[in-house]
């Protein structure tokens, strides 16, 4: 029971000094922060390799329940509060630092050494011995940092609004794959018995609970402040990582700004790229021109700011009415384009309750809205995305100079539905 207080007691100050100094990096620099958790590595790793203490579950190490779990939090809260370029520099720093350690050790075996007054002579052999198991527990330390990150970041497409599940699976899942690396080397470099590993792995885990619970808090009541974002990566990390906000940014950043539908710059982008994987699939891709009607005289009769409400209401009503796998864009002052993965009678089914739902909406009835649409589907004579978006140009001019209110698909009426048939025949 002692020794399990003892280790919740380490656990709490070890993570109260950390949380400290990282809270203070503005005024004190961030390098402090990185130089202590440097300085906590070589009492971690001699800890893991002689000093364990007896719990009711087996054996467990301070240095590596506590302060090896603590550096990997650490290292998690300053990638989340910083960046990836950041966190990287003290994971490379303890690496390229213990193998300047072993290079030294190496020469120092050459030097002749001189006996004390009291006839010591130093133990080379284990400063040799801790250096090899520093610099594979600093290698578990790279690989750890990676995965945990990946996990952080992956898990975030599922738990982003559950921080603490997210940040205990992916430090409990960590941690258990360094538990069964670090114990492989601890077993053949000290010896270590079987009873090492499942003690350390029950110890890792509610070291993971306790550090999970504390960074949540930390960062509820501490760094509630929006996130940095990261900045030139040029290593593993920009590979590996894929940051929720800076997806968040780009996102932003390729969206109209009234509206908040995807603008002129990602339709030909992304227009490019869905047309190349409808000729490579034989999967159906439509195009849908919508413009709404005497919008001219809306901006006229009302102003300019009931214009604008008017383009976000049709691009609101837009988006209910999209499937999830419909892309919005927003093409022009009052046109719109949607790119659809339905055949081309079924888009122009959808452009009809396009054009049905913005007469029928409350919000716009004062104004007698209206919409006019022209389709074209990716075909034989459409393999590209400026064919398509002509073609659908050109309908949606037809569907305006016949009167507006209507959606065109084909010149005469009676087109057959030629995407459809030329994905039948990309089939055979």
């Amino acid at each position: 029971m002692l020794n399990s207080f003892l280790l919740i007691a380490e656990a709490v100050v070890y993570f109260s000094v950390m949380v400290t100094l990282f809270r203070f990096r503005k005024r004190i620099g961030l390098g402090v922060f990185v130089c202590a958790l440097g300085v906590m590595h070589f009492l971690e790793t001699y800890l893991a390799s002689v000093f364990y203490v007896a719990l009711p579950f087996g054996m467990v190490s301070p240095g590596s329940a506590v302060l090896f779990s603590g550096k990997l939090v650490m290292l998690l809260l300053l990638y989340i509060k910083e960046d990836a370029a950041t966190v990287r520099q003290p994971i490379y720093g303890l690496l390229l630092g213990n193998a300047l350690m072993i290079g030294l050790v190496l020469l120092l075996r050459l030097h002749v050494i001189a006996p004390l007054p009291d006839g010591k002579l130093p133990d080379i052999g284990f400063i040799d011995e801790m250096g090899w198991l520093m610099v594979w527990g600093t290698t578990l330390l790279v690989i750890d940092a990676i995965l945990i990150i990946l996990l952080y970041e992956k898990l975030g497409r599922h738990l982003r609004k559950a921080q603490f599940a997210r940040i205990l699976t992916s430090v409990a899942c960590v941690l258990t794959f360094d538990q069964a690396g670090f114990f492989t080397a601890l077993h053949f470099v000290a010896g270590a018995p079987i009873a090492v590993f499942f003690g350390g792995w029950f110890a890792k885990m509610a070291a993971a609970l306790t550090f999970s619970a504390m960074l949540v808090a930390y960062l509820k009541w501490f760094e509630a402040r929006d996130i940095a974002l990261p900045r030139g990566l040029t290593d593993i990390f920009e590979t590996l990582t894929y940051r929720e906000r800076y997806e968040a940014l780009v996102e932003h950043v390729g969206r109209d700004g009234l509206t908040g539908l995807l603008h002129r710059g990602r339709f030909d982008a992304d227009g490019e790229a869905a047309v190349e994987v409808s000729l490579r699939t034989a999967r159906p891709l439509s195009l849908l021109i919508v413009d709404v009607d005497h919008f001219k005289s809306i901006n006229d009769r009302f102003g300019h700011a009931e214009g604008d409400k008017v383009l976000k209401a049709v691009a609101s009503l837009l988006r209910e009415v999209a499937s999830a796998e419909d892309q919005v864009f927003r093409i022009g002052g009052e046109e719109f384009a949607i790119l659809s993965s339905r055949p081309h009678s079924v888009a122009r089914l959808f452009g009809e309750s396009i054009r049905h739902a913005v007469k029928a909406s409350t919000v716009t009835s004062r104004f007698e809205l209206t919409v006019s649409a022209g389709v074209s589907t990716v075909g034989e004579t459409t393999r590209c995305l400026a064919d398509l978006f002509a073609l659908a140009d050109q309908r949606l001019y037809k569907a305006k100079s016949t009167g507006r209110d209507r959606v065109i698909g084909e010149p005469g009426g009676h087109e057959p539905d030629t995407a459809l048939a030329w994905t039948k025949s990309a089939q055979f």
